[in-house]
This record gives C-alpha cells, sequence and structure tokens, in this order.
C-alpha cells in the first residue's frame, strides 16, 4: 500500500469531504477521490461511503487508519531516531500557535533558533488552538501551541503528548477614565450593565464570557462581535464598550487600556503539543527548550 494513498485515507477520516482533503494535501478533489479508489483495489474492499455532501469511513475503512496511524508514527519515530543519531538541529519546524500566545512567544523564539541553530527553519502559521491540534494529528504541522480550554485534556488524541509552557489569567480591558478603572480588581457583578466587545475567532471565548455573566445572575450586553483586536481595542479605549482578554494579549496589544483582574479568576494552560514519536527529534527538543526560555520571562499569572 502506498503511504501517500493512506495519507489521504487518514486525511478524510478527519475532514470527511474530498475538497478539504485536497485543500490540506494541495491536490484536487479528483486527485483525492482517485487515491482512495485505487487503495480499494489494492485491499479489495470498500473503504469510504457516501452520505449526503460528504463521506463516512466504512468498518474496513475504518481499521485501516488505525493501522495507518500507527505506521505513521512509527515513521516519524524513525526519522527521529535517524536525526537524534546526527545530533544536528536542522531543516524546517512548522509551528500553529494562535494570536496571544504567538505574539508574545515565538518572535524571541524564532530569533534566538536562528543564532544558535542556524541549520534551522522555524516556518510558523497563525491558528486558534483547535485549528492547530487537528493540524498536528493529519501531520500539516509539528508543533502546535494549545491552551486547555479550547482543547480540553479528555479530548486530547493518545499520540500526542503536552509539554506544560505557561498559565494566562483573563483580565477586563477598559477605557482609562472607566468609572472602574480606579480598582485594579472587578468582580464579575461589578460588569452588570456594561457593554462588551467580543472577539469572535473563538467559540470557546465568546462561551466563557457568557457563562461567566450568567453565574453573576445577568446576560452580557454584547454590542460588538469582532473578528480581530484592531476593531475590539478601538471600542475599547473609545468608552463604547469592555471586553476581556488573556493577559499575554493585553500586555502585548493593549498598553494604552487599563487592565483590572477578575474575580473570580479565569485561568489557562498554555502547551506545547507534538506527536509522541518525534519527542527525540533534536529540532523538537530545541524548540520546546527554547519557547520555555522565552515563558519564563514572564509572570506565569499575567
Amino acid at each position: 500500500m502506498d503511504i501517500s494513498r493512506l495519507s489521504a485515507l487518514r486525511e478524510l477520516a478527519l475532514r470527511k469531504t474530498m475538497a478539504a482533503v485536497a485543500e490540506a494535501l494541495h491536490l484536487s478533489p479528483s486527485a483525492v477521490s482517485q487515491q482512495i479508489a485505487i487503495l480499494e483495489q489494492e485491499v479489495g474492499i470498500d473503504l469510504v461511503e457516501r452520505r449526503g455532501r460528504g463521506v463516512e469511513l466504512t468498518i474496513a475503512g475504518r481499521m485501516l487508519v488505525e493501522r495507518a496511524n500507527r505506521i505513521f508514527t512509527e515513521l516519524e519515530s524513525a526519522r527521529a531516531d535517524m536525526a537524534e543519531l546526527k545530533k544536528v538541529v536542522a531543516g524546517e519546524l512548522r509551528v500553529a500557535a494562535f494570536p496571544s500566545v504567538a505574539a508574545a512567544l515565538i518572535p524571541g523564539t524564532i530569533r534566538t533558533l536562528r543564532i544558535e541553530h542556524p541549520q534551522l527553519t522555524v516556518l510558523f502559521e497563525e491558528m486558534e488552538p483547535e485549528e492547530g491540534m487537528n493540524a498536528l494529528r493529519s501531520w500539516q504541522t509539528d508543533v502546535a501551541l494549545i491552551d486547555d480550554l479550547n482543547v480540553p485534556p479528555g479530548l486530547l488524541d493518545p499520540t500526542i503528548e503536552l509539554t506544560p509552557l505557561i498559565e494566562d489569567v483573563f483580565n477586563v480591558m477598559m477605557c482609562p477614565n472607566h468609572r472602574l478603572a480606579q480598582k485594579d480588581e472587578v468582580t464579575w457583578e461589578d460588569l452588570k450593565g456594561e457593554y462588551w466587545a467580543v472577539d469572535t475567532a473563538s467559540v470557546t471565548y465568546t462561551r466563557m464570557l457568557t457563562d461567566a455573566c450568567q453565574n453573576s445572575g445577568y446576560v452580557p450586553n454584547i454590542i460588538a462581535r469582532c473578528k480581530g483586536l484592531e476593531v475590539t481595542s478601538a471600542l475599547i479605549l473609545e468608552g463604547c464598550a469592555i471586553s476581556i482578554f488573556p493577559g499575554l494579549r493585553a500586555r502585548f496589544e493593549l498598553k494604552d487600556a487599563k487592565m483590572c483582574r477578575l474575580v473570580p479568576e479565569i485561568r489557562r494552560k498554555i502547551s506545547v503539543a507534538y506527536r509522541k514519536g518525534e519527542k527525540k527529534s533534536p529540532a523538537l527538543r530545541a524548540f520546546v527548550q527554547c519557547i520555555q526560555a522565552q515563558a519564563a520571562g514572564f509572570d506565569h499569572t499575567i
């Protein structure tokens, strides 16, 4: 069986449509369909079946994907073993991270690695935690920075390993002349009746805000749903709305706003995720050590 065809089947198990697999593998949908068809001919049994606009794996398809996962894990482990024998930190390392942690830690990590390991190239792509985890499982990235709010530990793939990186606390952001701006800490009850702006990049973020307000006896009055920080920041600084942001992001991108600690707090744990088979990779180890050193420069309760 051809490795590329097994890879296409694994992607199909994750992404459910030929079009999504084609996009992930940089192929045409017809080429993906042909690879699956050839694989079915090789094994002599149907591996997928049509379900509306998508496809579902048959029992045989799911069994083959389970075997393929073990094969790919062994291949990655073998590559890591060979790299370890060479003791050379070189090649390319693909890294996925979400904006707040990326802005704080990725630039310094890349700069340090270029100095200490000039033969290593870090390729960065911005991804939300769930997206990064999916990319890691489908071999589209080598490292994903995730948090336990978006990717709960109980939902982790058993082939994925985590290294703890830093803890981050959410804060309420407001304009400097807001009625609560003189306080270092505010309660969720203090914020009743406020106008809110939310970043819609993460569904988890909006749900977390809504749940916290409802637990304090009210529904947040969300007047703005923004796709990025630029508009949210402008609304905060003009006194049109308040918002909540993790300390890492506020520290780097909302310096002109007033930051107050929330009571009770909402805390997240950020980790480096990678496939277990690559744990011995010199490039991976160099990256993990370097980004841990970067994170150590921050207060873990920011």
